[in-house]
């Protein structure tokens, strides 16, 4: 899918964290799940509230239900069926427990549930389990899966990218294939959350990896995108100038993708709205504040969809309109969101300024 033409009208992504409830006690959680539902969680009327607003973005906004693991709310069928009567395209990525039943999913499919994402972050038992620490996860996942595409729903398979999971990746690529997922999300860990605990992956082997992951695309069957990586455009680009022996960059001036407040937009469980979950700075709250308003008008969206504000190298590289780099990355190592992204290797031609460190947030390993 392509984004909006416009992004400063509506996001391509909204998504809502249902709730923070879930079974899991996933190394590299951003939401920092607990066992039990927050009382203060969005209810059923306050939710429908919030899809029928999100639904004035225009025609077939994409809504995704997260968590937490959304299958902990009782009335999540209810509200896949209002959201797709309100003209939302819903979708929604559910953790891998016993609770993700066959009947469930069946359920949903008859609610209008248009795809469904789940969590692999490693090729084996031994391996997925300990990230999501919970034995019988990725059996879980891989039952969901099939009972996912015998209900007629499109999967996608959602993988962290760190440095406990690199090495898995091409194996975790296989079962992707073996799943017959149409959608690969390979997401380039943030430290927030407990993922503030675990340890990235350095800046050149991001590179790497993203150069894999378009050799990846070219011959698997399955689409590739990546997640809180924009630069993943700007490798592509710079493949295609070699490929062509062309020096030009090309298309280097064509607003390409999204980030964190531009074509993306958040609603935690309580009703802030935040241009990430991985960027948790509010800019809003649906319970008083209204949500296309924020999502246009707020400072925050609108200085991050502005990116002659990008600081740094970012600011100064000839990629910022496709690429613009990890605005949520720039903020959890430097509290500011329009800092550079230090994952990214790539220094602009003339650019003599300062360059991102990999400072950790306080209580975070070192790589």
């Amino acid at each position: 899918m392509r984004p909006p033409a416009d992004t400063s009208e509506r996001p391509f992504v909204l998504i809502w964290e249902v709730t923070q409830a879930c079974e899991l006690a996933c190394e590299h959680c951003r939401a920092d799940a607990q066992p039990a539902r927050h009382p203060d969680e969005l209810s059923t009327a306050e939710g429908k509230a919030l899809l029928d607003r999100a639904a004035d973005f225009g025609d077939g906004q994409l809504v995704v239900l997260s968590g937490g693991d959304p299958m902990k709310r009782p009335d999540l069928v209810e509200l896949v069926d209002h959201g797709t009567d309100a003209g939302l395209s819903m979708t929604l990525t559910p953790s891998g427990t016993d609770g993700l039943t066959g009947d469930a999913i069946d359920d949903l499919a008859d609610a209008g549930l248009r795809r469904m994402a789940l969590s692999l972050d490693g090729s084996t038992a031994e391996r997925h389990d300990a990230f999501r620490g919970e034995d019988g996860s990725f059996e879980a996942t891989l039952r969901a899966a099939e009972q996912a595409k015998e209900a007629g729903l499109p999967l996608q398979i959602n993988t962290t990218v760190c440095a406990q999971t690199v090495d898995d990746l091409p194996a975790i690529a296989d079962r992707v294939a073996d799943l017959r997922a149409v959608l690969w999300s390979v997401f380039f860990l943030v430290p927030v959350g407990r993922g503030a605990v675990l340890d990235p992956i350095s800046p050149d082997r991001a590179e790497d990896v993203m150069d894999w992951l378009h050799e990846v695309r070219e011959e698997r069957p399955f689409g590739i995108k990546t997640t809180e990586a924009p630069h993943f455009r700007r490798v592509g680009l710079q493949r295609r100038r070699g490929e062509a022996g062309d020096g030009d960059a090309g298309g280097t001036k064509r607003r390409a993708g999204i980030v964190a407040g531009d074509g993306f937009a958040f609603v935690s469980h309580t009703g802030e709205v935040y241009p990430s979950g991985f960027l948790p700075k509010p800019a809003g709250d649906v319970r008083e504040d209204d949500l296309i308003e924020v999502y246009r008008d707020s400072d925050l969206f609108t200085s991050l969809r502005d990116r002659d504000q990008l600081r740094g190298k970012c600011g100064s590289c000839e990629f910022r309109e496709v690429c613009g780099g990890s605005r949520s990355r720039a903020y959890a190592t430097t509290g500011d969101p329009l800092a550079s992204d230090p994952l990214c290797s790539y220094v602009p031609e003339g650019y003599d300024g300062p360059l991102p460190t990999r400072s950790r947030p306080q209580g975070a390993t070192s790589e």
